[in-house]
């Protein structure tokens, strides 16, 4: 009896040790998903012709450009903050830049994310970071919104595609 009491004193002491060396599950799917989404987005980027980087659907929207611009600023910000690492400095880019300019610095901030992600674990998904308007969201927030924002973007930029009659690259048939 007190051989079991003594094991499963052990064990159970252990358990917080044994959890901290297992994988961070969602700091994981969190990776994942910010690979397939840059797999993705910078798909779109490249599919989109440098003549319509200035298409926009209506007059209220944002171009091509626009878009591609703003998740560059957009993923320094975001990866930055939740990986708790500072962006490197860039060359300022617009929807106006050409497309190699936009293309080439998306790609950028995608291998930043990866960078700064990379040492990201499940123990400060609760941790408290200033964000938007003044606020503060929990890391654990700030990364669903980044998978929201890259999925409405791709989403966006598929449309920009279609209506351009393109294939966005999650239509297309694997070869």
């Amino acid at each position: 009896m007190r051989i079991r009491v003594l094991a499963m004193t052990v064990v159970f002491a252990s358990l917080p040790h044994l959890a901290a060396a297992q994988d961070a599950p969602v700091s994981q799917a969190f990776r994942e998903s910010a690979t397939s989404a840059g797999k993705r987005l910078m798909a779109a980027a490249e599919e989109m012709p440098a003549d319509k980087y200035s298409f926009k659907p209506t007059p209220a929207q944002m171009s091509f450009g626009e878009i591609v611009a703003h998740l560059i600023e957009g993923n320094d910000y975001l990866c930055g903050l939740i990986g708790g690492e500072k962006a490197p400095a860039r060359t300022k880019v617009t929807g106006a830049s050409s497309k190699d300019e936009l293309v080439s610095e998306l790609k950028e901030t995608f291998s930043f994310c990866d960078q700064a992600l990379a040492k990201v674990d499940d123990s400060k998904l609760t941790e408290q970071l200033p964000f938007f308007g003044g606020k503060t969201r929990s890391r654990a927030n700030i990364m669903f919104v980044t998978v929201g924002d890259w999925s409405d973007h791709y989403s966006q930029s598929a449309i920009y595609l279609r209506l351009n009659h393109l294939l966005p690259p999650t239509a297309k048939k694997a070869s």
